[in-house]
């Protein structure tokens, strides 16, 4: 005597698993987009012509890759060219990221150059978990998640930038929707 079972449909309780699983997870950006830092950084005035707050001490849009650095909420310096993560490596947005950490001369621990020896990511500022930087790199190529910039302008981010300074990275277009 067989004990197998066939059924052509899954049952009523998995169906009911896989809708509310669909359900939470549809719903996570809405939970993320209602995170405090979040909150804070709507109710936070924006730098006249950037898409970031007065808290900030950079800010970097993902929308046009371009970077500024302020001071007592006014713009310091930019905006400036930079580039951000390309596809499955993107630059992870955050409203109230934190410097942690400066090298002047940082290699990286996960990608190499041409030559097989570490990456050289010269001038890195480091402020998001992962080992996201800004840093010293070309502008005109996506990165694997850091924000490079030209040399003059990374030198100027370092110099600039202190530990526990604010950064934030977002998408105007976002920004502004979320402000409408």
């Amino acid at each position: 005597m067989s004990t197998t079972r066939s059924t052509r449909f899954p049952r009523p309780a998995v169906l009911v698993a896989l809708v509310a699983t669909a359900v939470a997870l549809i719903g996570a950006g809405t939970a993320l987009a209602s995170t405090p830092a979040a909150q804070a950084f709507r109710d936070q005035p924006l730098v006249p012509g950037t898409p970031c707050t007065v808290t900030a001490r950079a800010c970097v849009d993902l929308d046009t890759k371009r970077s500024w650095l302020f001071h007592e909420g006014k713009i310091a310096h930019g905006p400036v060219p930079v580039a951000t993560g390309g596809p499955g490596k993107e630059t992870p947005i955050g409203h109230s990221l934190r410097v942690y950490r400066k090298e002047q001369l940082h290699h990286s621990g996960e990608y190499t150059a041409t030559n097989g020896e570490p990456a050289p990511m010269p001038w890195s500022v480091f402020f998001q978990d992962g080992g996201i930087a800004f840093h010293e790199g070309r502008v005109d190529a996506p990165s694997a998640g850091c924000v490079r910039l030209t040399r003059d302008n990374a030198i100027t981010w370092f110099n600039h930038l202190q530990i526990g300074d604010q950064v934030q990275v977002v998408s105007a277009k976002q920004v502004h929707a979320d402000r409408a």
